[in-house]
């Protein structure tokens, strides 16, 4: 069955099942570049003695290219922004429902009566991670789809633009949330069935470098290190950048310059994101509850002496803190 098909019954399913969920419009894209390419095709059919540079004029979109004029990026533009944001908010609400403590917790759950059992927090959790990877791969697909058509690169630079605007969906931080979540309900309940569309999500370590993985149905595989990419150690009270790069929270606040009293929100928005430079990424980063969670249960030596130190550097830094507020209050 090819991918268009599949995908199309997969959403069809998923919207008889809830409230319908927005997805990437494939067959009227494909539609799009099809009338694209017919028009294109009388222009490609030039002798073989033309030149290099009339050769590679010719691989360009014509001026009159409707695909390239507007309608092509910006549809697809729309379609993953509505994606990104309903599985933002939709993870979002479910993970607050599973970490919910005390009074709120018990508010939350009274009003998500449907959401109460177990095995049900697991399937949707599953849902929406296969939500995810399968909007990635149309994402994808179509992208592809684009250059091999206009003989460009047009399509991958759409894809790093979409990384800036952070609505390429398996930039969010709340996919790896997701996958730990599902791992960490799993624990206790080890006779679920395997998911359909995708292989199980996996945390190994390889040379002690963590990874946790997810298979996916289409020959795909998502990949996220756990290695911190500033202190080089494994995760410890990770956080996810608005870029959707993961360090622990402490060498976020470092490289944001910025105290752990004041926190990640107080950060000046010309700091930079240690791997990509990009700027402004602080402020709104997320904590992983999950993936700490998950990280505390698979390596629990290593936990329980990391956080005997961090405990000991946290203390420090704060202290180190309020000295220097108590010097700059009183002048010294």
């Amino acid at each position: 069955m090819k991918f268009t098909k599949r995908y199309e019954t997969y959403m069809r399913g998923i919207r008889t099942a809830e409230q319908e969920l927005p997805a990437v419009g494939l067959k009227r894209l494909k539609k799009m570049l099809k009338k694209c390419r017919s028009h294109r095709s009388p222009h490609h059919k030039t002798t073989s003695s033309s030149s290099d540079a009339e050769a590679d004029g010719s691989r360009r979109c014509p001026g009159h290219c409707s695909v390239c004029d507007g309608s092509f990026f910006p549809s697809l533009l729309d379609e993953m922004s509505a994606v990104v944001g309903c599985f933002n908010e939709k993870a979002k609400k479910l993970l607050e429902l599973h970490l919910a403590s005390g009074f709120k917790k018990y508010v939350m759950w009274f009003s998500n009566r449907c959401h109460r059992n177990h095995g049900q927090l697991i399937q949707q959790g599953k849902d929406l991670v296969t939500y995810a990877i399968i909007n990635a791969v149309a994402m994808r697909k179509i992208l592809k789809k684009y250059d091999k058509i206009h003989y460009s690169k047009q399509g991958q630079e759409f894809k790093a633009q979409a990384q800036s605007l952070h609505i390429e969906i398996l930039q969010s931080p709340w996919l790896s949330e997701l996958m730990a979540f599902y791992m960490n309900l799993r624990r206790s309940k080890k006779n679920e069935t395997a998911m359909e569309l995708f292989g199980d999500c996996s945390l190994t370590f390889d040379d002690d470098q963590p990874t946790l993985s997810c298979n996916l149905f289409d020959s795909m595989r998502v990949d996220i290190s756990l290695t911190c990419s500033v202190c080089l150690d494994t995760m410890f009270d990770p956080v996810s950048l608005s870029c959707g790069h993961i360090f622990c929270y402490l060498c976020c606040c470092s490289a944001a310059s910025v105290t752990i009293v004041d926190g990640l929100k107080s950060a000046d928005h010309r700091s930079k994101c240690p791997l990509c430079r990009q700027a402004g990424v602080f402020p709104n980063a997320v904590h992983l509850d999950e993936l700490n969670m998950l990280l505390s249960y698979s390596c629990p030596e290593y936990w329980e002496k990391r956080m005997q130190m961090e405990r000991v550097e946290r203390v420090r830094l704060a202290k180190e803190h309020w000295e220097s507020q108590c010097r700059a209050f009183l002048g010294v």
